[in-house]
């Protein structure tokens, strides 16, 4: 018998609900219905008897209206960082008939870097979490590459290479991302073919039900990329070498040989063959590097040939480009209606004369690398999208789309960033956010609002529209001086330090009435960590101030005060999963068959989050994924501090012979790799303990309310002295000349 669309469409509508809410499911009736334009997706919510109607027009519809109820009817919360489902045994019926239609036929959903910083380890129970978490926020369009590595060898075999030589090409689980954004191979590998099955399987699941729940899943398409061994096998084709910031070397075929048409047909059939297609191919030729010939008139016949070998194979290929390093000319020869860009930040539009009118997505990209801070600017994200919707200048824009590095972090800034969609007016952010605070935790006490207010003048209204990083010395190489923790990192704060602290004051005021919400948990816990780590760039600052003054009593004095506020820092974020160190090792090693590979694994886990990339003279990538984890503190960060500490106590007197970062080599205005001897020194300890295998607690441990006003009583006044001594400039003076000159920062570096 032939299920009807519509058949499906209602089971797996219901079948999230019971996910959902396996309790409260049956107190639903799901309508799938249509309206007369086939794009336009809408719901409705309205009582009927004693059950709630949830009529959509697919089952993300549906799923949106649901999360619709529940958080303006039942003021109920569905997030990363936990759940707030406290619903009566009947569901409300005393409600007023709801009805939201959307203006965004697109909403796009995941960066490549998000398989990588946030996504390498996870298995089945934790995607359908993700995928439920996707319908529910709105998602019909997300990125799928999970499994890709099995096109990548079934391509390369029928182009004649060894699985040996196939297997070397493959990079470890945790830099996919990079290689399929064409920048590298090999680096962590090679790979297992236990891995590549699994994933294939894994990955074949993901897409299955994104399309049972009505997402178009966008594919990997082929612009060139290419193992450097190919031009062994292929001594005659124009296969050239590249290199990705000086540091991996990688191979493009040139777009206008033959031999690129074959292998962009075989790349397209065999991910046919595994994963079907929904027509979206994602294509960024010559992705952060450079084209073998640079003009006009090449890129216009590169980008002719690029889409002519896919649109070869499937007739109805939709181009989908990121505008992060856009070259026109590729875009010439390619239909407009067969393009949709994606513009990862929303904010260079006006830069490429909105594309160029080809159809693009408003896109929000909050974050970099996985670091943890909170912040955002909410009014720009209650706003931007609908206004540059509605703007004739911004020409074609379909859809909207959240594009982060990693996720898990800010629950609320993702929150808004995708059910604006729904929304036919810009919202209020003191409105808003209330709501959104009231139905995360079921209820508001006077000082729970308080809270937020505060939170909403401060980190969540930022100046700052792009991606914010808000890094702490803590997860810094040591140094005296540091702008940023990372490359393309900051240390800028545009709110008075001393105010959050208001904030954690009131969320301890509101302790008694929301201190079993695992939800208000969470919330605690975040801002306990940005007051905390607020309060290190001062105490940091007291370290360079007795150095300076030569003052060995004080400058062990405040070496002690910054270790200790880090193990502090560690053992507040112990009471919670997200912030755990050895879960993230853990489900490394889970993925491992044996010992050997387990460790491998988990080497690429650590590595990932601390040197990055291979330990040179050059090296860029340190600490670029730098996060305040349990575990992270005061296995890798505090080491590392004590060391420099040390190092600075053992200085002589003469100022000659003393240590002085201006003569130091450099990276982004951090001591590089080979700065001095010290810094070699640290470096390597840095690549050992990446190949290290202590563990650290998986469980979170503690409580949460209990750690965190210990913290309080003993750091808040602390705080309140120190802020009155010193006030953290956004850069040390001396180092702005120095790091404006480092012209070679590329303009939009995400990794």
């Amino acid at each position: 018998m032939k299920i009807s669309k519509d058949n499906s469409f209602q089971h797996a509508a219901e079948a999230l609900i019971k996910r959902i809410l396996p309790d409260r499911n049956e107190q639903f009736t799901v309508v799938i219905a249509h309206t007369d334009r086939e794009t336009e997706d809408f719901f409705e919510i309205f009582p009927k008897g004693k059950k709630v109607v949830l009529k959509g027009n697919t089952p993300v519809a549906i799923a949106s209206a649901l999360h619709w109820y529940l958080k303006y009817v039942c003021n109920c919360h569905i997030s990363w960082n936990s759940d707030q489902l406290d619903l009566p045994d009947l569901l409300p019926t005393d409600f007023h008939p709801i009805a939201q239609r959307t203006e965004f036929d697109i909403r796009a959903y995941l960066n490549y870097c998000t398989f990588s910083y946030s996504m390498p380890w996870w298995d089945w129970e934790r995607w359908e979490r993700e995928i439920d978490w996707m319908a529910l926020h709105g998602i019909n369009m997300p990125l799928a590459i999970t499994g890709l590595e099995a096109v990548w060898q079934n391509t390369l075999r029928r182009l004649g290479m060894d699985d040996n030589s196939i297997r070397n090409f493959l990079v470890g689980p945790t830099y996919f991302a990079w290689q399929w954004m064409d920048n590298l191979e090999g680096w962590m590998g090679p790979l297992s073919q236990d891995w590549i099955d699994r994933h294939l399987v894994l990955g074949q699941k993901i897409i299955e039900r994104e399309r049972e729940l009505g997402m178009k899943a966008i594919l990997k398409g082929f612009s060139g990329y290419v193992p450097t061994a190919l031009a062994k096998f292929y001594p005659d084709a124009k296969v050239y070498k590249t290199d990705w910031i000086s540091t991996f070397e990688t191979a493009q075929i040139d777009p206008l040989d033959p031999l690129f048409r074959e292998i962009a047909e075989i790349f397209v059939e065999e991910q046919y063959k595994l994963f079907g297609t929904d027509h979206y191919y994602s294509v960024d030729p010559f992705h952060e590097s450079q084209p073998p010939i640079k003009t006009e008139g090449y890129l216009e016949q590169a980008g002719k040939a690029i889409f002519s070998a896919i649109n070869d194979i499937d007739p109805e290929a939709v181009l989908v480009i990121q505008t992060w390093s856009l070259r026109q000319g590729l875009l010439r020869a390619v239909p407009k209606d067969r393009t949709l860009m994606m513009a990862l930040t929303g904010t260079n539009w006006k830069k490429h004369e909105s594309y160029w009118g080809r159809p693009w997505v408003v896109g929000m990209m909050h974050n970099f690398g996985g670091r943890n801070y909170m912040g955002g600017n909410m009014t720009h994200f209650l706003s931007h999208a609908l206004h540059l919707k509605r703007l004739p200048a911004a020409q074609n824009v379909q859809g909207l789309g959240i594009f982060p590095e990693a996720i898990e972090h800010n629950p609320i800034i993702y929150q808004a960033a995708t059910e604006i969609a729904w929304h036919q007016d810009v919202q209020d952010p003191p409105t808003w956010t209330k709501q959104y605070a009231k139905s995360r935790y079921g209820s508001l006490p006077e000082a729970a609002a308080r809270a937020w207010e505060i939170l909403l003048a401060t980190v969540y209204q930022q100046k700052k529209v792009k991606i914010i990083s808000m890094e702490s010395p803590i997860c810094a190489r040591p140094a005296l001086f540091m702008p940023s923790v990372s490359m393309n990192g900051d240390m800028v704060r545009d709110y008075p330090l001393i105010d959050l602290w208001t904030a954690w004051n009131e969320m301890r005021n509101a302790a008694n009435e929301l201190g079993e919400k695992a939800t208000f948990q969470y919330d605690v816990v975040d801002v306990a960590r940005q007051c905390l780590v607020d309060l290190s760039l001062l105490l940091h600052q007291k370290i360079n101030i007795a150095y300076k003054n030569k003052d060995l009593n004080a400058l062990r004095r405040a070496g002690r005060q910054f270790i200790e506020l880090m193990e502090d820092l560690d053992d507040l974020l112990a009471t919670r999963e997200e912030f755990l160190l050895g879960k993230w090792l853990n489900d490394a090693r889970k993925w491992g068959n044996y010992e050997e590979e387990q460790n491998r694994y988990e080497q690429a886990a650590r590595t990932l989050i601390t040197v990055w990339g291979p330990v040179t003279p050059n090296a860029l990538f340190f600490d670029y994924s730098n996060r305040q984890w349990s575990g992270l503190i005061k296995g890798f960060y505090v080491p590392r501090w004590r060391m420099f500490i040390d190092y600075l106590l053992e200085q002589p007197a003469d100022e000659n012979k003393r240590y002085h970062e201006r003569k130091l080599r450099k990276s982004y205005g951090r001591p590089a790799n080979n700065a001095n001897a010290f810094f070699d020194a640290l470096s390597s300890w840095e690549k050992s303990w990446t190949e290290g295998h202590e563990t650290y607690p998986a469980v979170a441990a503690g409580h949460s309310l209990e750690i965190a006003e210990r913290l309080y009583a003993k750091w808040w006044p602390v705080m309140q002295g120190e802020s009155k001594q010193i006030v953290p400039p956004t850069l040390q003076a001396e180092y702005v000349e120095e790091i404006a000159q480092q012209s070679d920062e590329p303009e939009n570096f995400g990794l």
